[in-house]
């Protein structure tokens, strides 16, 4: 099976902290760690480490972060020739990791703002090749754009991880053949303000509205919920005993969510799948060493698609 990702790549840098400094507060006792990154480049692994053959688009800077990601898509797998050398430095995210996993992000998009329409038209061969195209938002909105609208002009089933979420304009929504916001990313999408109203299965429901596809709300621990033409079901979680690190899961999730809906899985047991790989990524520090292969997934959950 074949995946194209239009998406991210930038460095990681990471701080385990005791609890998360206040305004204007200088905490000491952090544990540090800088890896690879970025959401396209996370999805892209995540897809050749279950199997899938993976074309990645993205841009980075003529610098080490930036020669580092070319020899880390090499070794994984990911074909990578179409990636934008740009004049910009790499994208760095600056990531605090608090003991109960839970974390905050804040990111310099550098390289990834001259990530543009042209560049996604030297890609367009990859799209109309892949099975699926993988899309997600830590891009200029004119790539990702450029991206969805190639993708049905060749026919390709597109998925759009909404992340990090801003409303998507009127015209894209009918491009979007499966989207895979969590319960924040939504309301966003839909241009709704706090208070709005809507439980999450009404706001799936919109999701599929607009889209005419399937909609995946992710739900942490309560699972998700799956909105297609025959109506709204729920997947159960997937429990872990420990959880490490959050960051990443969102990716391992798509990125296995791609590669069982490539395969023909119908929605449901794609999902269920997703939501294995997602698991076994919070339970280890970091974020490519946590991507699952896909001998790991089925050590995990004994039966896998």
């Amino acid at each position: 099976m074949k995946i194209a990702v239009v998406g991210s790549y930038g460095a990681g840098l990471t701080m385990r902290v005791p609890r998360s400094p206040a305004a204007g507060e200088t905490l000491s006792g952090g544990v540090f760690d800088s890896g690879p990154g970025g959401k396209g480049s996370n999805q892209a692994i995540g897809a050749a480490r279950l199997g899938a053959e993976v074309s990645l688009l993205t841009a980075v800077g003529d610098d080490d972060f930036g020669r580092a990601a070319r020899a880390l898509w090499r070794t994984e797998g990911v074909r990578a020739e179409h990636v934008v050398t740009a004049t910009a430095p790499t994208m760095v995210g600056f990531i605090l990791v608090e003991p109960s996993g839970e974390n905050r992000i804040a990111i310099a998009p550098g390289a990834l703002d001259e990530l543009d329409a042209a560049a996604v038209e030297t890609f367009a061969a990859q799209i109309a090749d892949a099975d699926i195209l993988v899309v997600s938002m830590e891009i200029p909105e004119e790539a990702v754009a450029a991206a969805l609208r190639a993708g049905r002009a060749a026919g390709t089933r597109t998925l759009l991880n909404p992340a990090p979420a801003r409303p998507l304009p009127d015209d894209l929504w009918p491009f979007i053949d499966v989207i895979t916001p969590n319960q924040t990313e939504a309301p966003v999408l839909l241009g709704l303000g706090a208070g709005h109203g809507l439980d999450d299965e009404a706001l799936v429901r919109a999701l599929r509205e607009r889209t005419g596809g399937i909609a995946v709300l992710t739900r942490g621990g309560e699972g998700a919920l799956i909105a297609q033409a025959s109506g709204v079901t729920a997947a159960p979680p997937y429990r872990v005993e420990n959880v490490v690190d959050t960051t990443g899961a969102g990716d391992s999730f798509t990125a296995a969510l791609a590669v069982t809906l490539a395969e023909g899985r119908g929605p449901e047991e794609a999902v269920r799948f997703a939501a294995a790989a997602g698991a076994h990524t919070v339970t280890v520090a970091g974020v490519v060493p946590a991507l699952p292969t896909r001998d790991q997934l089925n050590a995990r959950i004994g039966n896998a698609p």
